[in-house]
């Protein structure tokens, strides 16, 4: 029996049977550079000076096309990781995965340690760029599944072994992420651009800005992290939140590496970027249990997500330390939050019937002088079924207006607003949810077999 084989078994029993097939190369390194692998890091062809990559913007965040030892994938492109993930890849999925040995690794979330695997020497293209040696941490626990709640597939997160390789430049409106050869790249990137000094720490990036609090404005050090869709989350407190007038509620803030995380969500005055400004700023509080796993927790006040950046042009230099910002028309806009209490996952699929066609004959109406309206349809409509995604309430605050209209959590969200769930995307759902105080949203639901209609009105919480 060989080596591989041998290790292929081993890695059965540590993660469990699965019908995702991953065929683990164990090889030396001596062979790895016998195969070309001795590049390091992502490069460009010879004589490329940029590449233009079109990126999908879903609930904020950066989903970039890549391919992965010839497999097509989607990553999630995170200024706020240290190494790359691979996790949520299709059941019948193939992909071949080189020198892989069991790790755990930690992160944000209230859980402890999960089971990956660390892998080198795969082959890994963002466009034009490849990385013919690149590390990665294959994740196996299936609720670190971040597509059900996207709505879109995520299979893994790319972060520094990216950005360190390029000036990277992210245009939030045109949806487009440009790469640059650092060496071809000498002058400042834009005209009326802002230019920011970055710290960094375990390879991430660092950013000191100014917050407004009770006794003026509070110099913090945060991270810069395009994969978290929020705009500001502060570790400590320090008053921001109070009980009269209440001005916080508690929610689900998110999925990390670690669990699910919750936490408090309010707003602050101001956050003042070099000279940029932005006022009633959404922010959030999480729980302190979901932060025991974050290094440099003590030095680190909080980050600065993407729903702060995505009102800039941004382009990250790290190699010299240095961000450049350039305000796009977001700017202005105001910070939204989910104003229904809900939060809405894909959860398998269901079959739907749907009218196709007509072989023969017409549709009659006919209109009485009561303006009742009769309708003569075919007897041979033609009907087609398809697979559609399952929708479910996947989270619900308490008090909520969802919770108080008798929405429960597990429900199937069956309709919005008299449109099939399944027609729109997730992050246009959470769009609706965060668009007007005062709307009113319609849901048919299914619960234990029964069909049930609820109604509530978006609130303002904060």
């Amino acid at each position: 029996m060989s080596v591989g084989v041998i290790f292929f078994i081993l890695i059965r029993m540590l993660f469990g049977s699965r019908k995702l097939i991953l065929f683990i190369t164990v090889a030396t390194l001596l062979f790895a550079n016998s195969m070309g692998f001795a590049q390091e890091g992502f490069v460009l062809p010879e004589n490329v000076k940029r590449d233009r990559i079109k990126f999908e913007l879903v609930n904020n965040l950066v989903i970039v096309p890549v391919e992965l030892n010839g497999t097509r994938l989607s990553f999630l492109l995170d200024t706020g990781v240290e190494t790359s993930l691979l996790f949520s890849v299709a059941e019948n999925d193939s992909l071949e995965l080189q020198n892989a040995v069991p790790k755990k690794i930690r992160g944000l979330g209230q859980g402890g340690s999960i089971e990956a695997l660390k892998s080198d020497h795969n082959m890994l293209k963002v466009g034009k760029a490849v990385d013919k040696s690149h590390t990665l941490f294959v994740v196996f626990d299936e609720s670190l599944n971040f597509s059900p709640r996207m709505g879109v597939p995520v299979h893994g997160i790319l972060g520094y072994d990216f950005f360190k390789s390029f000036v990277v430049k992210t245009d939030y409106i045109s949806k487009v992420l440009t790469i640059y050869n650092p060496d071809r790249f000498t002058k400042k990137p834009c005209r009326n651009c802002k230019e920011f000094d970055l710290s960094f720490a375990s390879n991430k990036p660092f950013i000191n800005v100014k917050i407004s609090e009770a006794l003026g404005l509070k110099n913090v050090l945060l991270l810069i992290d395009s994969g978290s869709s929020d705009a500001l989350w502060l570790f400590r407190n320090n008053g921001y939140t109070r009980e009269t007038p209440k001005n916080y509620f508690q929610d689900y803030l998110g999925l990390g590496l670690s669990g699910s995380i919750f936490g408090k969500r309010s707003k602050i005055g101001e956050i003042q970027i070099g000279d940029y400004v932005l006022n009633d700023v959404t922010t959030s509080f999480p729980d302190k249990n979901a932060l025991q796993n974050i290094a440099f927790f003590r030095h680190r006040d909080g980050s600065l997500g993407a729903a702060l950046l995505k009102r800039f042009t941004v382009y990250m230099d790290y190699r010299n330390q240095k961000m450049y910002l350039k305000k796009n028309s977001n700017f202005k806009k105001p910070f939204y939050y989910n104003m229904s209490g809900v939060v809405l996952a894909h959860d398998g699929t269901v079959t739907v019937k749907d009218v196709q066609d007509y072989k023969s004959g017409s549709m009659n109406l006919d209109r009485s002088e009561q303006n009742n309206v009769s309708i003569t349809l075919p007897v041979n409509a033609a009907y087609k079924f398809f697979l559609a995604p399952r929708i479910i309430v996947a989270e619900l605050r308490d008090e909520s207006p969802a919770a108080l209209a008798g929405i429960l959590k597990g429900d199937t969200v069956l309709e919005v607003n008299g449109k099939p769930a399944y027609k729109y995307k997730l992050y246009e759902l959470s769009a609706l949810f965060s668009s007007k105080a005062g709307k009113t949203i319609h849901f048919l639901i299914e619960r234990n077999g029964q069909r049930q209609k609820k109604k509530f009105v978006l609130q303002k919480v904060i």
